[in-house]
């Protein structure tokens, strides 16, 4: 079943972009197809589904395109409280093959991050956030984790007066886990917890990006977790994509910037966002349940490509093969 959504307007947008950002736009094609094979016909349970990128100002969904086999009885769109497209399909048929395929058309415009950016009262820290933003802002400046271990080292990163520039610490923080933690996959559930993470000196980009959101509200920093895509090339030419995750800070000025401590980087480019939330388990692209034995379930593929306009002939992202626990997907 195709389940094809135009957003209207997508030229007017395109030049609204130009204006914003200078320059002409890349335009993204990212397919995103996740397969579930079954021994046999299996009955599904409702899946709930976190495929589609965000509108953002940096970011504009031209169209998107969801095919479904088998075809679901039912097929919902809503969006949650953090403004991240949710999908829930229900389904009526058994099947021994569940297949979700996703192809996002989208603008993205490379954004930076300079000191400049920063409103003076925010340029030192520590800073406070404006009284019209706090209560907004609450729920990602809680802390993620109370540890002594995870405060002494996230004060490496002040001066002795607990102050610093903000954008060097931010920088600093985001580059300092990527050249001294070791970025591993990981398909086990869940998250390390972020002294796990400081024990281990290793961990899943979604690991190292709740490290880092852990040390940012152990200051007072606002920060979430994204989840998403990563345009991965090679001397300028695409070669696929996966999945991805890295953190957002608020900064006053430019509002919510984008690091990514797995590659060190700061600012959204090649950076596709799916979802922003308080906690990594609130952004999962995709998970349901089927109704079976045990032995029924034999293997889920998940396979992601991006590509550009210049690089259509870009090859296939790496494929990943990840077993489940019996019961859910």
């Amino acid at each position: 079943m195709r389940h094809a959504r135009r957003v209207l307007g997508a030229k007017n947008a395109y030049y609204w972009h130009l204006h914003r950002f200078g320059g002409a736009m890349p335009i993204l094609t990212v397919r995103h197809v996740t397969t579930y094979h079954y021994k046999q016909p299996v009955a599904f349970g409702e899946h709930r589904m976190m495929l589609r990128p965000r509108d953002d100002d940096d970011q504009k969904v031209i169209e998107s395109e969801l095919r479904i086999t088998p075809e679901p009885s039912q097929l919902a769109w809503t969006k949650d409280i953090f403004g991240n497209h949710v999908a829930t399909a229900r389904f009526a048929d058994r099947a021994s093959e569940l297949r979700f395929d996703s192809t996002i058309l989208l603008d993205h415009a490379p954004g930076y991050f300079h000191a400049a950016d920063i409103d003076d009262s925010a340029r030192t820290y520590p800073f406070t956030y404006a009284a019209e933003d706090r209560s907004d802002l609450a729920r990602f400046i809680a802390p993620l984790s109370l540890h002594p271990e995870l405060d002494r080292w996230a004060g490496k990163f002040l001066r002795q007066d607990g102050s610093a520039n903000t954008r060097e610490l931010l920088v600093d923080l985001t580059q300092a886990i990527n050249r001294n933690f070791k970025h591993v996959a990981r398909h086990e559930k869940g998250t390390q917890d972020p002294i796990k993470t400081l024990k281990l000196g290793s961990g899943s980009c979604r690991d190292l990006a709740v490290l880092m959101i852990a040390a940012l509200r152990s200051f007072g920093i606002a920060a979430r977790f994204v989840s998403g895509y990563l345009n991965l090339d090679d001397d300028d030419r695409v070669t696929g994509g996966n999945t991805h995750a890295w953190v957002q800070v608020y900064v006053p000025g430019p509002g919510w910037v984008d690091f990514d401590p797995s590659s060190g980087a700061v600012g959204n480019q090649n950076l596709v966002r799916v979802a922003v939330v308080r906690e990594p388990r609130e952004a999962i692209p995709l998970q349901g349940t089927w109704i079976g034995t045990a032995s029924d379930h034999l293997t889920m593929k998940v396979a992601v490509k991006v590509i550009t306009a210049a690089g259509a002939g870009a090859r296939r992202g790496p494929s990943v093969d990840m077993a489940r626990d019996a019961g859910s997907q």
